[in-house]
């Protein structure tokens, strides 16, 4: 809240910073800014007890859709294609604006409580019972609404939802937690002339050209049969293979289109466990994508694809993939995974302040509890988070300086309404 401060007690703070310190002492913040790192504080107007505690930045979900997890559990240990056409579409196709505010509310909460401050998502309904929800829960969103051409579009004709989209961002300019961008859904999807106009509008307003990528193999040879060109060519072709690209899962892309992914100065959202539980086959070059300089941060996916959005958990999902895939257990370490997680996702939004606690950044945060016995005993805190805690040991989130939630308890949201609520919706999806 503006003209107020905050101060952390007496914890250890795992900055993020240039240097990757991790510091001993408080942390004080003013307004929405981080003021000091380490050492004594100054009085507050709240002040939160860190003892025994790690204070983090707040996790970046790169990719997400907010509001499935009404559909968690629902189609289950199916294979991708019948779980979209059975269970996943019916369901949508009954959505409401009263069940996407109940779905988004739920994912909200679930972040909260998850430690995850910013997230990047791609649903329907973006600029009405997302954003709304959002906003009412106090967390950082890019709402993407999804476009899909197929079957509602005539070839030659850019998707009619680009009009409200660029209206929403305009409508919205200078929001501090709300930001609209173009979600194409796919090039499998999506007729070139939506990427054209999703490409025009990323470059112009300076927002993210948010598309699902090379996710399976049946979607890259479909798109190469029916276009002539792979789906990252494809984009190149359209102009929407930029700076402002981020793309989703990649986990078919050769060697050549890590480079070109790269050179365009797109970033990938790698979401491990999604991927792992659909059985797309292909793991995502995370090691080739760093290598070539190309930004990869992580996501989650929906909880109906992955059962949750604890980023804790698709953190160490990152790591042991790569590990497993490699034979090497050096590959993809716990700091690199946790920058993915949070400054490497920042930077992918094209948020620097983000990401890192250091003095001048936006005060976004979480804290994790190390008393729990499954965290003692510690002796490395970088390593411990991405490695053995889950969700369900974040104590604390910062968002813009506003506390969301401390010592366990959500301040924005009345978790029993938000649960019930779900609970109706989704029986209402399902039914």
């Amino acid at each position: 809240m503006p003209g107020t401060s905050l101060a952390i007690r007496n914890t250890t703070l795992v900055t993020q910073d240039a240097e990757r310190r991790v510091v001993e002492g408080d942390l004080y913040m003013e307004d929405e800014r981080i003021v000091s790192v380490g050492g004594k504080a100054p009085e507050a107007d709240r002040e939160l007890d860190g003892t025994g505690q790690v204070v983090l930045p707040g996790l970046v979900n790169l990719h997400t859709h907010v509001p499935m997890g009404l559909l968690r559990g629902y189609g289950d240990d199916m294979l991708l294609e019948p779980w979209l056409q059975e269970r996943i579409w019916p369901a949508e196709a009954k959505l409401t604006p009263e069940s996407m505010r109940a779905g988004a509310d739920l994912g909200h909460l679930e972040m909260i409580l998850n430690g995850v401050t910013s997230y990047l998502d791609m649903y329907f309904m973006e600029s009405g019972p997302i954003a709304d929800s959002c906003r009412a829960a106090g967390l950082r969103g890019w709402c993407g609404e999804g476009m899909v051409d197929v079957g509602q579009t005539p070839d030659g004709e850019a998707n009619r939802k680009l009009k409200e989209i660029e209206d929403s961002i305009k409508a919205t300019a200078g929001d501090p937690l709300i930001t609209h961008c173009p979600s194409p859904h796919g090039t499998y999807t999506c007729n070139r002339e939506t990427y054209e106009a999703s490409a025009r509008i990323a470059t112009e307003y300076g927002v993210p050209m948010h598309t699902h990528c090379s996710e399976t193999r049946t979607e890259v040879y479909d798109v190469l049969e029916n276009q002539g060109a792979r789906p990252v060519e494809v984009l190149k072709q359209t102009g929407a293979l930029s700076a402002n690209a981020v793309l989703a899962h990649c986990g078919w892309v050769t060697k050549g289109e890590v480079q070109d992914i790269a050179r365009a100065g797109a970033a990938v959202a790698h979401c491990p466990v999604s991927n792992l539980k659909l059985a797309t086959g292909g793991v995502c070059p995370v090691p080739e994508l760093h290598d070539a300089g190309a930004l990869v941060g992580l996501g989650s996916d929906g909880a109906a694809s992955n059962n949750t959005t604890d980023l804790f958990e698709s953190m160490k999902f990152a790591a042991l993939v790569q590990k497993q895939h490699r034979w090497d257990a050096t590959v993809l370490p716990a700091q690199r995974v946790l920058d993915m997680a949070t400054r490497d996702g920042a930077d992918a939004l094209k948020r620097p302040d983000l990401g890192r606690i250091e003095e001048g950044a936006t005060a976004d945060l979480c804290m994790v509890d190390f008393r729990r016995p499954q965290l003692v005993p510690r002796h490395d805190a970088v390593s411990d988070l991405v490695y053995a805690v889950s969700g369900r040991d974040v104590s604390a989130t910062v968002v813009h300086g506003r506390v969301l939630m401390a010592e366990g308890r959500v301040e924005t949201l009345d978790v029993d309404a938000v649960v019930d609520a779900a609970r109706a919706a989704a029986a209402g999806l399902t039914a």
